[in-house]
């Protein structure tokens, strides 16, 4: 115990004397085997495991896991997780995002509160806020993820893969049930449950239209005041 508590802080010192900053170095753990750019400030609650390489310039935490992640340079990573995936230069990361296995982060790409993805390869510049599962996939540059988008990749017995090109509009509550693949400039409406391949430049929608029955709560209210 007390090896690994002093080879932990001859780590922080050494990661300290090569430009890195610690606002507080007693609440940072980093594995003897984690690389860190200079410039880059790693806050309260940070943890770099195994093969993390983080680059220069970046801000990690506070309360961020990376466990075998390259990290490129001028990223931001805040209170998420983020196993064996590579995150390109200039992303922001969080919060309470989760990055499984297997996945790149494309340059310059947000990805917000609640968002998983695993598996998946991001295209330069690509947005998910919020509220958004993604998984199987491939999608291109510069789309665009309305909350509650959902990848269904698994039907019970295999998983299958989303193929979503460049400058995409995802509406809100949209499901993809692939295999299935989006051509360039399409645009998903809210609510959509897409099962068919949607060519370039187009729209879909698939949802029920609209009905409005005027006076339909007075009228039940009514009945059920004089029951």
């Amino acid at each position: 115990m007390r090896d690994r508590q002093a080879a932990l802080e001859a780590k922080r010192q050494a990661l300290l004397e090569a430009g890195v900053d610690m606002m507080d170095p007693s609440s940072v753990y980093v594995e003897d085997s984690v690389q860190v750019g200079e410039g880059t400030q790693l806050l309260p609650g940070t943890i770099l495991r195994g093969d993390t390489v983080v680059g220069r310039n970046c801000q990690i935490g506070p309360n961020v896991m990376l466990t075998s992640c390259t990290v490129e340079d001028e990223c931001a990573i805040n209170a998420s997780q983020c196993e064996e995936s590579v995150i390109r230069k200039g992303c922001q990361i969080g919060p309470y995002t989760h990055i499984r296995p297997h996945c790149v982060v494309g340059e310059g790409s947000k990805i917000g509160a609640f968002v998983q993805l695993k598996n998946c390869n991001l295209g330069k510049g690509t947005k998910m806020a919020h509220l958004t599962y993604v998984g199987d996939s491939d999608v291109g540059d510069d789309c665009n993820f309305g909350c509650g988008t959902v990848t269904c990749n698994y039907d019970g017995f295999q998983k299958h893969r989303t193929i979503i090109g460049s400058n995409v509009f995802v509406g809100c509550n949209t499901n993809f049930v692939p295999p299935v693949q989006i051509g360039d400039g399409a645009f998903i409406a809210a609510a959509t449950t897409v099962t068919q391949d949607v060519p370039q430049d187009a729209m879909v929608i698939g949802r029920t239209r609209q009905q409005v029955k005027e006076g339909w709560a007075a009228a039940n209210r009514e009945k059920k005041r004089k029951k």
